[in-house]
């Protein structure tokens, strides 16, 4: 989903499947203000919206917008961080070079999957996830006898020190041949789980099977409620054992990617 500023944009097809699109300005949107400086806001849904995107930034710039910027908080192809062979194909290096050509003011994401993403994108902006999680411990009961919990070292060193809370963090074991997480061992501060709210903290989740032997060994070392919260939630969530298992007491995330509804999952609005 694209906005411009704060009005939707019309996505339609002609019907040799091309687009169609038209901004829909509200009556009292600032017209000198619009031309002077405008904010395109890219919540994540499909790869066509990235052709989307560089027909509404040529839009703009054609309509006298000087100053433009690109608030996204998640960064398409972000998994895609490496390659291992000749034959895998860069994805985020490219996309990277593809945001970069549209020569943005400023890209403002949100809580990044890795230190290359920060690194290819131009003008780059990195919003923090500590309100949202400040949000998630209110609404769990403040951080009284609460542990946070980090499913792997890479999340421990990115989140551990944005709360002066005890913690712990997974060590996971796969089998490198398929990728599958096996199980997880854990470590850090593991005299603070038993019968201890547990927050399980991270910036992306697909089937959610990281927090799903996350949570599973947290309920073998004796924790009381586990809470999990991500940044980014794919819709693939719904699919894996991380909800049904009944491990996980709550999930919260935002809407930069997850567009499903879920009693089960809070989102939090990006905006």
């Amino acid at each position: 989903m694209i906005r411009i500023n704060e009005n939707d944009v019309s996505v339609n097809k002609f019907p040799d499947g091309t687009l169609l699109l038209k901004e829909l300005i509200s009556e009292d949107c600032g017209q000198e203000e619009r031309k002077r400086k405008a904010t395109i806001t890219w919540l994540f849904e499909n790869n066509e919206e990235l052709v989307t995107l560089i027909y509404l930034a040529g839009h703009l710039r054609a309509h006298g917008v000087a100053e433009l910027s690109l608030d996204m908080p998640y960064i398409p192809n972000a998994r895609q961080d490496r390659v291992k062979a000749a034959e895998d194909v860069f994805t985020l290096k490219y996309f990277a070079e593809v945001i970069n050509w549209l020569n943005f003011d400023s890209v403002t994401v949100l809580d990044p999957h890795s230190s290359v993403s920060e690194a290819l994108i131009d003008k780059i902006l990195v919003r923090t996830p500590e309100p949202f999680i400040q949000k998630v411990i209110n609404k769990i009961g403040g951080e009284k006898e609460l542990t946070m919990f980090y499913p792997d070292e890479g999340a421990c060193k990115r989140y551990s020190g944005m709360f002066r809370l005890p913690y712990a963090f997974g060590i996971k074991n796969r089998d490198w041949e398929t990728g599958d997480i096996r199980g997880l061992d854990v470590s850090g501060m593991t005299d603070c789980i038993r019968d201890r709210k547990i927050l399980i903290v991270d910036d992306i989740s697909s089937k959610g099977g990281t927090f799903y032997f996350s949570a599973k060994k947290l309920k073998e070392l004796g924790a009381g409620e586990i809470y999990l919260y991500i940044s980014h939630c794919e819709n693939t969530i719904l699919e894996g054992d991380v909800l049904t298992s009944g491990l996980i007491k709550r999930v919260f995330t935002t809407n930069s990617i997850f567009t499903k509804k879920d009693e089960r999952i809070e989102v939090f609005d990006y905006e």
